[in-house]
């Protein structure tokens, strides 16, 4: 059989069968026996956190490749770490960007996704964090972070029996949204969300206190809306430059 021949069959057979969704409590992995590479996903709930690095062109014309896969290197396990530590589970290096699910729908899980954007922005953009200092003698670091929650479908993709041509799609408005909503976003507001987000997040990643004039604590909106348009219309987001500091 010809490469031609066994392509069009194979693509018959995908198009032609009928596609198996089970639902699951939790983030799928590329060894989950669940998936295979015929038509069956996984569908689960969670938070989607995307960050993106801006200007990677401007950082390659710069240094050469082995300061480059520094700055990468300490980027990458500085928001891996962040995320882990509040439940999160990275799914995704993609370049410069970092896709990232908290499972789960409830205001807590929300809440920890917010919580781990505003201590990754704090670890790379502000000097008092110490990564900040360090990364700015070879190149400041300018990136954006999106956040959306609802279903994720996982699909496993590519050819059995090589690891190399094996990789997990994530489909779902939740991660597309992320995108576009990281790319709103720069310094000094870094991070984004979307308006379901906002309205289900816990007041301690939504407000902070502040001294009014006459010295008592006053609360106030961390969050600062605006009009994106996405999917043909104009959606309401939100964007902050709050962080949270990390001990």
């Amino acid at each position: 059989m010809g490469l031609k021949s066994e392509i069009t069959d194979k693509v018959k057979e995908i198009l032609d069968t009928n596609f198996q969704i089970e639902d699951v409590t939790y983030v799928p992995e590329i060894t989950d026996s669940k998936l295979t590479f015929l038509n069956k996903g996984l569908k689960f709930e969670a938070t989607v956190l995307y960050i993106d690095l801006r200007d990677s062109t401007k950082i390659l014309n710069k240094h050469n490749k082995s300061t480059i896969a520094k700055i990468h290197k300490a980027y990458l396990h500085t928001t891996v770490r962040i995320t882990k530590s509040l439940g999160g589970e990275v799914r995704s290096f993609n370049g410069d960007s970092v896709l990232a699910f908290f499972q789960g729908t409830s205001k807590y899980t929300l809440s920890n996704a917010v919580e781990a954007a505003m201590k990754i922005r704090y670890m790379i953009a502000n000097s008092e964090s110490g990564i900040n200092t360090l990364l700015a003698k070879y190149s400041a670091v300018d990136f954006g972070i999106g956040i959306d929650d609802g279903h994720i479908l996982c699909v496993k993709v590519g050819v059995g029996g090589d690891a190399n041509t094996k990789d997990l799609i994530w489909i779902g408005n939740p991660v597309n949204k992320s995108v576009v909503i990281s790319d709103e976003c720069k310094a000094s507001y870094y991070i984004g969300i979307s308006n379901y987000v906002y309205g289900n997040l816990n007041d301690n990643v939504k407000f902070a206190t502040k001294k009014n004039p006459w010295g008592q604590d006053e609360k106030v909106n961390m969050w600062t809306s605006y009009q994106v348009l996405y999917n043909g219309q104009y959606e309401t987001f939100y964007k902050t430059n709050y962080y949270w500091e990390v001990e």
